[in-house]
């Protein structure tokens, strides 16, 4: 099965992006491939830009280690294995590293879903900082 993995420094402490990260079902306030994003009893409902919907289950949300576990559980693309995983780290100074990987299948999807994944996380610092001078923080 294809792993894709992407990672970024955020200028902000890993409070803040965890807040942002476990909010299911708001991902695509800062994942630009997805038009809208909504919470669900598993987990979120997501339509892309392109219109596709995908229904992801939550496998893991654990605020000690802030983890987010999911996988998509049904929609519109052919999807036959996947497990996404969003990890934030502390750097102590601040800032915070966010690591987001995902093992999926088939090797096609992978691709789509590296390069999405990858605009979402170099997005991310741009996000958080226009949500920071929103809040006057």
């Amino acid at each position: 099965m294809p792993s894709i993995r992407s990672h970024a420094i955020l200028d902000h402490d890993a409070a803040s992006v965890w807040a942002v990260v476990r909010e299911v079902g708001s991902v695509a306030d800062w994942f630009p491939s997805m038009a809208h994003s909504e919470p669900s009893s598993a987990g979120r409902r997501v339509i892309l830009a392109d219109g596709s919907k995908l229904v992801e289950d939550t496998v893991t949300l654990d605020d000690d280690l802030r983890r987010l576990q999911y996988r998509v559980a049904g929609g519109d693309l052919t999807v036959d294995s996947h497990l996404g995983t969003i990890d934030v780290i502390d750097l102590g100074d601040g800032r915070s590293v966010l690591v987001y990987g995902s093992d999926v299948e088939p090797a096609e999807i992978a691709e789509a879903f590296d390069g999405a994944i990858g605009q979402a996380v170099s997005g991310l610092n741009a996000y958080l900082d226009t949500r920071r001078s929103a809040s006057g923080v």
